[in-house]
């Protein structure tokens, strides 16, 4: 199921999320997207703040990867949550912009009320993330 179109796909995660989200961001490069995982796309020296900010800031999407993990720790994720949601709020309400999606059965974190989740820990979750993200590439 090839992407037609490159997408930036920024991944905002729980730092101990990190494994579940590479094996994400592995599936979603495989689609031909360009996902960003800051432990793939930080060199060493760069101010990771700005770097993260950027990705954001350049990204046709953003995948909020959620866990029980992610509601419970503090972290430099929050800031990115703000970020995301700030530029949501800049565009038109049908474009698609932010994903909630659960990596496990959680909590949604009030911030991401708003927008539809995927649930990735059901069997048919990543196929409805890529439609999706497909549906978003067609609309004009």
């Amino acid at each position: 199921m090839k992407l037609s179109k490159q997408l930036r796909i920024f991944l905002l995660h729980a730092r101990s999320d990190e494994d579940t989200v590479f094996l994400l961001y592995r599936r979603l490069t495989k689609e031909g997207a360009d996902a960003w995982l800051d432990r793939e796309k930080i060199r060493p020296g760069q101010d990771w703040q700005y770097e993260i900010r950027k990705a954001i800031y350049s990204s046709d999407i953003v995948i909020a990867c959620l866990s029980k993990q992610f509601n419970r720790q503090g972290g430099y994720r929050h800031e990115e949550l703000r970020i995301a949601v700030e530029k949501a709020n800049l565009l038109p309400e049908d474009e698609i912009f932010i994903i909630p999606a659960r990596l496990e059965s959680c909590d949604m974190p009030e911030s991401l009320r708003r927008w539809q989740r995927v649930d990735l820990f059901e069997a048919d979750g990543y196929k409805k993330l890529i439609g999706a993200i497909k549906e978003e590439i067609a609309s004009p």
